[in-house]
């Protein structure tokens, strides 16, 4: 018998498809304080005089503070507004919003003393304020704010710059208000999914004696999307078949709701009991499901055992110890990755007792045990509110790098967890928040999906937004969503009914899903045995049929971003 050898040629695809764009959108962030701003995104798009070069024209100036146009010793001019009074302002302009449209914002900022909060708000056609986005902004150095905001209804608005419950002049400089249609935003999405979820894939099939099988049929079968997509796992799953197939037919990754967090494995002191957690994890894995280890500890005071509040210091570091070991030990190599202190910028429980670098070292110790395990930030806020002032990207990027630098943490794995948890959201800022925190160069992850039942018929509609904007985005690398089914009703979001028939939430999963693995399922080789194939990234059954073979020959393959080869070859003994 001979051989048939197929030869796959892989490289990213860059296809335009059908869709025409007539301004692409702008990834550009940045998270360092530089010297001098970067020019302005878009030429300002909308605003006027964006740069400042000629003087404060288009721009206008609040009651009771004085500004002006300076210029750096490099010769690069800035808007300086100088306050005396609480809140602090900066020069704002007069725009008008259209109904239907995506802004995305920028703008570089600097105070004139020490660091302040510095906010971007909006003043809508109906009056109301509306937040784009802050930043933590420094004396002596230019920071970037990215953000933006949806404009339902058309009419004139006011944009302006106001430090948070500080004193400061604020400095102003390359600021850019760029408008898209929904239609035009959408496509810019779509482009970029296919862009960073897809490969062209060239297919070379030859026979034994090296010639081309021309006119060989191909058939495709995915065998596993590519692209982490999972949910949130309660333990009625486990005694609940038709939750078990419902769950096990959709996703590919999981995130325990509570099973595995401190409160359900140690609820009094020193009786530990994993046996709900490890019952689960053996459910997944029999379904090839991978696991989130959610979470090691919490750091807000209302998620703490009645018996751990009153420990001392030196007693709350044995009880965390213990945990830390007992629970990244038993699950170290199981789990691919950990929440290793959730939510430690809203919350304060450890820092507070047991001093400010508690949580990096935590991050660290983790990682001794469970080298290989990815180690998330995990936090709320972030992503979902514009003037979440506590979580926003600046403060999430400053603790994660004190997490990074501190002694004996290089090297760690670590990675970004936005918890997602959305009202209305804010998709043009969602974007840029993903754009600054694709920064710190570590994989991003939407953790906790959810949208408010508060948006009544727009919470599908709301999800649909939330998941492709996740998926579109070049930097994110896995959704979950935060659907845990109860029997009782689901936290915030429930994806089906107590049958485990989809509501319209759970049909907007679906839809995606399915739109996600769709790929070509057949092909036929052309008169160089050559066929050329668009596909989804993934792991795929290829099998090959032609009159040369006595039988069709079947063999794997696993299409990702990072099959970097210019030349696959498969040898199929036949």
């Amino acid at each position: 018998m001979g051989r048939l050898i197929f030869i796959f040629l892989l490289s990213i695809s860059l296809f335009e498809g059908w869709m025409v764009q007539s301004v692409p959108y702008d990834h550009t962030a940045s998270l360092e304080c530089l010297s001098s701003p970067m020019r302005s995104l878009y030429k300002g798009g909308i605003l006027q005089n964006s740069e400042f070069d000629s003087g404060l024209m288009g721009w206008l100036v609040p009651p009771g503070v004085k500004a002006a146009v300076n210029s750096s010793q490099s010769g690069n001019k800035f808007a300086d507004a100088k306050n005396k009074d609480q809140p602090s302002r900066g020069v704002y302009q007069k725009i008008h919003l259209k109904t239907n449209h995506h802004y995305s914002l920028s703008a570089w900022l600097q105070v004139s003393s020490g660091t302040a909060v510095v906010k971007a708000i909006f003043k809508a056609p109906n009056g109301a304020y509306i937040g784009g986005g802050a930043v933590v902004a420094k004396a002596g150095c230019w920071s970037m704010l990215k953000g933006g905001m949806t404009a339902y209804s058309s009419g004139p608005a006011e944009f302006f710059f106001e430090a948070d419950g500080a004193t400061v002049d604020i400095l102003v400089d390359s600021v850019s208000l760029q408008p898209f249609t929904f239609a035009e935003w959408k496509n810019h999405t779509s482009l970029s999914a296919a862009k960073a979820r897809k490969s062209a894939v060239k297919v070379v099939a030859r026979g034994a004696d090296g010639n081309p099988l021309a006119n060989a049929e191909l058939s495709l079968k995915l065998l596993r999307p590519g692209f982490p997509l999972g949910n949130a796992m309660t333990a009625e799953i486990l005694n609940i078949p038709a939750y078990e197939k419902w769950f096990t037919s959709r996703f590919t990754v999981a995130s325990f709701e509570n099973a595995m967090k401190w409160y359900s494995t140690e609820w009094k002191r020193n009786q530990e009991n994993y046996s709900v957690p490890d019952a689960m994890l053996a459910l997944a894995q029999r379904h090839g499901i991978k696991v989130r280890g959610h979470n090691v500890f919490w750091d807000t005071n209302n998620t703490q055992m009645a018996w751990v509040n009153p420990l001392g210091a030196d007693e709350l570091k044995a009880a965390m110890q213990k945990r830390l070991s007992s629970v990244v030990t038993r699950y170290a190599g199981k789990v691919i990755a950990w929440d290793v202190v959730n939510e430690n910028l809203h919350g304060q429980f450890y820092e507070g007792r047991l001093g400010a670098n508690v949580s990096a070292e935590l991050y660290g110790e983790v990682a001794k045990i469970d080298a290989n395990a990815t180690l998330f930030m995990n936090e709320y806020g972030t992503l979902e509110w514009a003037l979440d002032l506590t979580a926003m990207a600046s403060k999430y990027a400053a603790k994660m790098e004190q997490i990074r630098s501190y002694p004996g943490n290089a090297g760690i794995k670590l990675a970004v967890g936005l918890e997602s948890h959305f009202e209305t959201p804010n998709i043009p800022y969602m974007r840029a928040t993903l754009d600054m925190l694709a920064q710190l160069k570590v994989p991003i992850w939407l953790t906790e999906i959810d949208v408010s039942p508060k948006t009544g018929p727009y919470q599908a509609e709301y999800l649909e937004d939330v998941l492709r904007e996740g998926y579109g985005h070049p930097n994110v690398e896995g959704m979950v969503l935060w659907a845990a089914w109860h029997k009782h009703g689901c936290w915030v979001m429930c994806l089906t009914d107590n049958n485990f028939t989809n509501l319209p939430t759970g049909n907007v999963v679906d839809k995606l899903i399915a739109e996600w693995k769709t790929h070509p399922v057949a092909a036929t080789t052309d008169a160089d045995g050559v066929a050329e194939l668009d596909l989804v990234h993934g792991e795929y059954k290829f099998t090959v049929t032609h009159p040369s073979l006595e039988s069709p020959m079947a063999h794997t393959l696993t299409v990702d971003a990072s099959s970097s080869a210019l030349e696959h070859a498969i040898n199929i003994k036949v």
